[in-house]
């Protein structure tokens, strides 16, 4: 169409997103330029796909059972794959244009590549057909382009193929004799909670390593409850406190940031890391936040990629500025104004200073302007893989025991594998109310459902997160954010005394009909600031 008020002429495609257009353009680079010729112009992009998806008669997949819209997509997609290969766009590029930006940019520069995220893809996706279509290699699969999803959709399919392989882990024969489901079962006592999964897990590792692939089932020596998810979250939640705790120096604080990194100086023996890597991998595997501080750069070593200056400054804020400086410093000089020599300097385990040679000799060796970038690679290997490899190595073997039988590493980025793992700091309440779901009396309209969400907006983040980990077992949002949970509130009798309850296998909360809202907010900061155990329902 022409515009009224302008003789610019303007294509269905200009009144897309530009991030669409982008797809578009690079769709018409990879055909364009060979139908183009002398005094005739090729169909914009979006009118090939309109009569592409029209004539469902003509299309070249009709012979292989793709239809029409199916071959556009794959066709898109596999065009954004090659991009690389691509030559840049025309400068007559509309979207170029808007944007301003050089058609002969460095075709390398790197972009966040979230930008990919196609909402509506991830929002519509019946992910069980997906999966069916990626397993079987029939059908288009949007799996077979995982960046395209976002975390939580992937998630879904994550939590598939886990079922699968643990089903695949049992002898029918055995539970068809013995008439029992074959877990992986573990017996701890909360007084001996290391050692009594390190000895079973170990044993497990050794003896029939399948069995690691089954669904996990926790019990507390002595405790009452039935292990419907809720214990195993318990479990980790204990286990974890108890590896990070600071007697066991198996991991340091960072001092510039919360979080944590392998002890160099470590005395614990390796199979104890071995068992957090293992409790890692199963915390994914049985769809279970874990509650740790590692840096970005502990999962993307986990996915393989190698470390950098970059990645130093995420997970070493001071250390990794330092040496940026020393980089961006611009003359000549350097071995006088920085007086450096090729040693790296860690802090010991009593908070001593430790010295380490980068080099041979490199204590006789003065950093200078022409091997500054070699002295900062060094010193990056040393921090994060070298001065760290028999810890880190033990971990990895520990998770890829349970991991790497997973498509985990084949669908997602190491960022997205830590919110995975780790869920969100950030607890949007307000995000869930509207997803939360009611029984056994209660609406949205009932007062003391309108008290309950009234007295949890008003809750410091920190009460929220106990509030949480009272209701599901985790005090962490997971990955896609709180208006992705299932939570229900459930009326548990009539106005009394008792303290709200919960089942955190399922994530619900037993809430009384109090009769005033002053009333609800002291009986549910009670319960949530004095909780441990199952033995409260």
């Amino acid at each position: 169409s022409t515009s009224e008020n302008t003789d610019e002429e303007y294509s269905a495609a200009d009144l897309l997103p530009l991030f669409a257009q982008g797809d578009l353009d690079a769709l018409q680079e990879l055909e364009g330029d060979e139908e183009e010729e002398e005094g005739s112009h090729s169909s914009p992009p979006i009118e090939s796909a309109r009569e592409h998806l029209e004539d469902g008669s003509n299309s070249d997949s009709d012979d292989d059972g793709e239809d029409p819209l199916t071959n556009f997509f794959r066709i898109r997609l596999d065009g954004l794959l090659r991009q690389n290969q691509r030559r840049p766009p025309r400068v007559t590029s509309k979207l170029f244009t808007k944007l301003g930006i050089d058609p002969l940019w460095d075709s390398h520069t790197t972009i966040d590549l979230s930008i990919f995220y196609n909402e509506n893809i991830s929002q519509e996706l019946k992910m069980d057909e997906d999966y069916i279509n990626y397993k079987s290699g029939k059908g288009f699969a949007f799996l077979h382009y995982p960046f395209i999803l976002q975390p939580h959709v992937k998630s879904i399919g994550l939590q598939f193929d886990n079922r699968i392989n643990m089903s695949r882990s049992i002898d029918p024969f055995f539970v068809m004799m013995s008439g029992e489901y074959p877990y992986l079962k573990l017996v701890v006592k909360r007084s001996n909670i290391v050692e009594d999964a390190l000895t079973h897990l170990e044993m497990v590792a050794e003896e029939d390593p399948g069995q690691l692939q089954r669904q996990l089932y926790v019990e507390f020596d002595g405790e009452e409850g039935v292990d419907e998810g809720g214990v195993q979250k318990e479990f980790f939640q204990l286990i974890i406190a108890e590896l990070f705790n600071p007697n066991y120096a198996m991991f340091v604080d960072i001092e510039d940031t919360r979080q944590v990194w392998f002890n160099a100086q470590s005395f614990e023996v390796d199979h104890n890391y071995k068992l957090i890597g293992m409790l890692l991998g199963l915390a994914v595997y049985n769809n279970v936040i874990l509650a740790i501080r590692f840096p970005t750069v502990l999962y993307q070593k986990l996915m393989g990629e190698a470390p950098d200056i970059r990645d130093l400054i995420q997970s070493h804020p001071l250390l990794g500025s330092s040496l940026q400086q020393l980089l961006d410093y611009p003359d000549t000089d350097v071995e006088d104004v920085f007086l450096l020599d090729y040693v790296a300097s860690t802090t010991g385990l009593f908070g001593e200073s430790i010295t380490h040679e980068l080099l041979e000799g490199g204590a006789d060796t003065p950093v200078t302007s022409d091997n500054k970038h070699d002295f900062v690679a060094k010193y990056v290997d040393y921090v994060l893989n070298t001065s760290v490899s028999k810890q880190f190595d033990q971990f990895k073997k520990g998770f890829d025991m349970i991991a790497a039988h997973s498509p985990l590493k084949a669908w997602f980025r190491p960022e997205e594998l830590e919110k995975l793992i780790v869920g969100s700091p950030k607890l949007d309440f307000k995000a869930l109310e509207p997803v939360a779901r009611y029984d056994n009396g209660y609406d949205a309209d009932t007062d003391v459902v309108k008290w309950f969400w009234e007295v949890t907006h008003a809750m410091t983040d920190d009460d929220k997160s106990k509030l949480l980990a009272f209701s599901t077992g985790c005090g962490r949002a997971p990955v896609g954010g709180m208006g992705e949970m299932n939570f229900i509130i459930v009326k548990n009798g009539g106005d009394s005394e008792r303290l709200p309850t919960a089942h955190t296998c399922f994530n619900v909360l037993l809430l009384p009909e109090y009769d005033s809202k002053e009333k609800l907010r002291i009986k549910l900061y009670s319960a949530i600031q004095h909780f441990e155990g199952f033995g409260m329902i």
